[in-house]
Formats: C-alpha cells, structure tokens, sequence
C-alpha cells in the first residue's frame, strides 16, 4: 500500500469514528466509556494521518 492510500485509508476511518462518535453521543444508551472508547480510537487516527503526513514531506 503506498503511503497516499494509507493515508486515504486512514481518513476514511477518521471520518467514519466521527460518525460513530456523533451517533453515540446523540444515543442516551451508550456509556461515558464507550465514548471514550471512541475518542481515544479517533485520536490515534488523527496522529497517524499526522506522521504520515509530516513524512512525506
């Protein structure tokens, strides 16, 4: 995989936990620890589009 489909890849997956983030945090069944489940799993996604991103340039 190069690293620009990686990164796509990796945005994609962003954009997806920001959808899961927003359903769950509208739905008053889901607990504060799955949120941070979430939260925590977007952040390590944001990082990883960030070192790639500063790599190749």
């Amino acid at each position: 995989m190069t690293v620009q489909a990686h990164l796509e890849s990796l945005e994609k997956k962003h954009v997806a936990l920001e959808e899961e983030l927003h359903t769950a945090l509208t739905s008053p069944s889901i607990n504060d620890t799955t949120i941070a489940d979430i939260k925590r799993r977007k952040l390590r996604v944001k990082d990883e589009i960030q070192r790639l991103r500063s790599s190749v340039h």
